[in-house]
């Protein structure tokens, strides 16, 4: 067969390496006169003679009789060897004649897969050749061609391996000897047309430019002198400024980049000895009946019996299973097509973003969450260590030195916390200042109170979210190293402004903080007086040690000290540089200003409160407008610092009669507490105590974590606590208006819908939230949405405009999920306030009947007791025996002492218990 001129190149498969050139190899002759340089039977021929002297064996891993092969599909058709059918690893052998082989490249020409060994085939002595399946490509290629027949010979029949006696053993694995790779030469095979293709030329003609002067003038002798630059414009020094010409503008339409992935090596060592896989199989076999089993069972007439009994109904099973499904539930398809308009996937909480920090959150949990109140994106989170009591004890040492933050996140960077505040032990709760959120307030696990003020840092909060627009694809869109060049990798971090005394503070950790409204403020009494200064200087912390505590952020002056000494201290105490002197004067001696107790009525034992309700608590979470920046408070914090602002007993002050002093409190042991912050005088010893329980309440059967009210309306509480939640109204003492069923997995926290009155959210142990919504269940929740697989700590919603409302789910993990909430549970109904509202007047209705259905169910009961009494005192033939005449005087006794009760009842002079308050003395 003629060899054609225009042979191509020689394919490789995907993956492959381009050889190099080898090192002896002529070079090619050039193109004849009679063709052109550049004409394609000139390269087709250079290409030719290259590939005549390619070596495509494996010489340099010492077999040169060895040719990586590429078979496409239609090849091994032809030829009968697939791939894992013809050939397998077991059987990876198979002949081809030479002949066959011959044929296929005379029909098929270059296109045939055995065109690049045309010259090996021609010139090999057999008649059969050699192809083996490579399935773990070996030599790089999935077939490979064996070029000799000594090769073949001793790959179809391998010479049986000699065991010298007393060396090799049964069942010894070999040793693997290394061989390091070989450098071999490259040889082209066609990539330098694609880079001289993709390779950029020049196409517009040069401008060229000609500079002479006069030949009289070479060599000329040269004379300088001083002159004047600015006497002299027109010889003087002028300037040629570079402008924009729009006539010479080129708008860039298309641009072509390459780029050059190139992997990166490592090299590594293991232990773990090589050894050569073995197949191994295993014979096992059917338990069969024998012939004369299946002969006697077959013929029995029960088996034929049973067959004609079953037929009919096997029939019209087969039948009944084509025709419908029987296991279709067609009441929960119908609840699911009367669903809302908005349908069942609107309701559902979608992940807007995450954050986590695998060097700060590391082995530790989010113990609280608070948005920032004024600017956009700005999350603070407090960590803790997960240990127990018992692992604490015994990490004290590695925890004193280094104690978890709180950070601050921004949608504009979810990797890096753009702040974080120092804090001297764990921060069990913090909360931002109402009047000036710059300033913050914490609890720690060892009972003190820390203060923290950012201003210096707001610039950089408010900085951090430019370049987001509010828009999720742009934060999400952004490179990484953007990102860090707009923030920064480490965050800056802030020292505490002052902590209060850890001798008069809180013997246990500070569960609840809260700050008191700027519009009034409390003496050592409780009563409420006007806070002139108009911003919030009080706050109020509970803590598991039965306390709780109202602090005071003003400087306490009790006697005046002169200029002098004052100088002198103020000289001896100098804070840090990057410690602001806001609460200078409260750092280490601050004191609490009220001490509140919650005393036990029928022990001497008081409750330990863990969350805190009060009724002006409804101020702080109400909407507000946050694009309206609040000057005017800002402007009176920097004319009187703290420090400057007069106490209540500095000068006498308005009282305030229209603010209620009660507050719910949710206890550790699952109680719910109605009391009063303000103090009585003991009329013997004159000691100010503080005063009992008003109400108790026994519903959770846990500790109650959530004691919230309702922002819609003041009266309504919501408490979560052990396996249930309870909604309360403030003024119906004769129990909760609505109370859940325990359920099968633990509540961790709860919280109000800032939008809808009739939704709020509560976590749950398992990672799932639960919405609910009164206005559609109230005996189950309308949606259970799974966040993540970890206890869920916290909740927080928040409202950024009426088109993106958002609710912050931190997990035990120390992952905080920040999810955006669906139209349909963010937006209300036309009167869905009304119908909430009128929901909850109608159970308070329902718990007045409820009393006055068991009183009457129990006055009836002591009549039917004391007729069955009278029954039995009257004695046969009018007699009366010693016993029957006591007891009818302990029946008269006992009727004195409920006419008397009843008496007292309505000359108010006496409470009537019921099943949920606890009798008050």
């Amino acid at each position: 067969m003629a060899e054609s001129a225009e042979t191509p190149v020689p394919r490789s498969a995907p993956g492959s390496a381009k050889k190099p050139k080898a090192k002896g190899s002529p070079k090619p002759k050039k193109s004849p006169k009679g063709s052109p340089k550049g004409s394609p039977k000139g390269k087709q021929r250079s290409a030719a003679k290259k590939d005549e002297e390619v070596d495509l064996s494996m010489a340099s891993m010492g077999h040169p009789e060895i040719f990586p092969l590429v078979l496409t599909e239609k090849t091994q058709e032809i030829f009968n060897c697939r791939a894992d059918i013809d050939v397998t690893a077991e059987n990876p052998h198979k002949l081809l004649k030479r002949e066959d082989i011959i044929d296929d490249m005379k029909a098929r020409a270059a296109v045939s897969d055995f065109h690049p060994f045309k010259k090996i085939i021609l010139e090999y002595p057999g008649e059969e050749l050699l192809v083996v399946f490579d399935r773990e490509l070996k030599y790089g290629q999935i077939f490979y061609l064996i070029a000799t027949e000594e090769a073949k010979e001793s790959i179809l029949h391998p010479p049986e391996p000699e065991e010298e006696e007393g060396e090799v053993k049964e069942g010894t694995p070999e040793e693997y000897v290394y061989k390091p790779p070989v450098w071999k030469p490259w040889v082209s095979l066609g990539s330098e047309k694609e880079i001289e293709e993709e390779s950029v030329k020049e196409r517009t003609t040069k401008v060229k430019y000609k500079i002479s002067r006069r030949q009289r003038e070479f060599g000329a002798r040269v004379k300088f002198h001083n002159r004047n630059a600015s006497a002299d414009p027109k010889h003087g020094y002028v300037e040629c400024t570079s402008y924009f010409d729009k006539n010479f503008t080129i708008r860039q339409l298309e641009k072509n980049v390459g780029t050059q992935v190139v992997p990166i090596v490592e090299e590594t060592g293991t232990q773990t000895k090589w050894t050569y896989p073995k197949n191994a199989t295993t014979q096992y076999f059917p338990r069969d009946f024998s012939d004369e089993e299946k002969e006697k069972y077959l013929s029995s007439e029960d088996l034929k019996d049973f067959i004609v009994s079953v037929a009919l109904r096997v029939e019209i099973a087969l039948q009944q299973n084509e025709i419908l499904n029987a296991f279709f539930d067609d009441w929960k398809a119908l609840a699911e097509d009367e669903s809302g308009f908005a349908g069942k996937s609107d309701v559902s909480l979608k992940e807007y973003q995450s954050f986590t920090d695998l060097h700060y959150l590391k082995d530790r949990t989010v113990s609280c969450v608070c948005w920032h109140p004024t600017i956009y994106g700005i999350i603070a989170v407090a960590v803790t260590e997960r240990l127990s009591y018992e692992e604490r004890v015994n990490n004290s040492g590695r925890l004193l030195l280094w104690k978890a933050p709180i950070l601050f996140w921004s949608f504009a960077d979810p990797i890096h916390p753009q702040l974080m505040l120092e804090c001297p032990e764990d921060i069990y709760c913090f909360q931002f200042s109402p009047s000036n959120p710059n300033i913050i307030a914490g609890g720690c696990i060892n009972g003190q109170v820390v203060l923290w003020d950012i201003s210096a840092y707001e610039e950089r909060l408010r900085n951090a979210k430019s370049g987001t627009g509010g828009s999720k694809n742009t934060t999400v869109n952004m490179p990484s190293f953007m990102l860090e060049q707009q923030v920064g990798k480490e965050p800056h971090l802030v020292r505490y402004c002052a902590v209060s005394s850890i001798e008069y503070g809180h013997k246990s950790v500070i569960t609840d903080i809260q700050w008191l409204p700027e519009f009034f403020e409390v003496n050592r009494m409780g009563t409420m007086f006007e806070n002139r200064a108009g911003v919030c200087v009080q706050l109020v912390t509970c803590s598991p040690d039965c306390t709780i505590y109202f602090w005071d952020l003003r400087a306490h002056r009790p006697t005046l000290q002169p200029s002098s000494e004052k100088k002198k201290e103020d000289k001896l105490i100098l804070a840090p540089p990057d410690v602001p002197t806001t609460f200078k004067h409260l750092d280490l001696c601050w004191r609490p200003l009220i001490k509140v107790n919650l005393p036990k009525t029928d022990t001497g034992a008081e409750y330990s409160p863990i969350k805190l309700s009060f009724r002006e608590e409804h101020y702080h979470t109400k909407i507000q407008d946050k694009t309206q920046p609040q000057v005017k408070q800002e402007a009176l914090v920097e004319k009187l610092p703290y420090s400057e602002i007069q106490a209540t007993s500095m000068k006498p002050l308005k009282l305030l009669e229209n603010v209620t002093s009660s507050f719910f409190v949710g206890t550790e042991d699952g109680e719910v507490l109605y009391t009063d912050w303000k103090m009585e005088r003991d009329g013997d010893s004159g000691r100010l105590l503080s005063q009992k329980p008003s109400n108790t309440y026994i519903i959770h059967d846990g500790l109650v974590h959530t004691v919230q009210r309702s922002p819609f309306f003041k009266d309504i509480i919501l408490t979560v606590g052990g396996w249930n939640f309870a909604i309360w109204k403030e003024g119906v003492t004769s129990g909760p208006l609505l109370e859940s069923s325990c359920t099968a997995k633990r509540y961790t926290v709860g919280h109000w819908s800032l939008s809808r009155p009739g939704v709020f959210f509560i976590g749950r142990e398992d990672g799932n939230i639960d919405i609910w919504d009164l206005l559609e269940k109230t005996h189950e929740a309308s949606q259970t949405q799974n966040v993540c697989i970890a206890l869920i700590t916290c909740i927080k919603p928040w409202i950024y405009s009426s088109k993106q409302h958002f609710l912050a789910v931190s997990d035990d993990f120390g992952t905080l999920h920040v999810l955006e909430i669906s139209w349909t549970l963010s937006h209300p109904s036309l009167n869905e306030r009304s119908s909430v509202l009128h929901y909850f007047e109608r159970e308070v209705k329902h718990l007045e009947f409820s009393e006055k259905r068991r009183e009457f169910r129990e006055e009836e009961r002591e009549n039917m007791e004391r007729e069955n009494m009278m029954k039995k005192t009257r004695a046969i033939g009018g007699q009366r025996s010693r016993e029957l005449m006591e007891e009818q005087t302990n029946q008269d006794y006992t009727e004195f002492l409920d006419l008397e009760k009843t008496i007292l009842t309505r000359l108010g002079v006496l409470k009537v218990p019921d099943r949920y308050a606890s009798r008050t003395n």
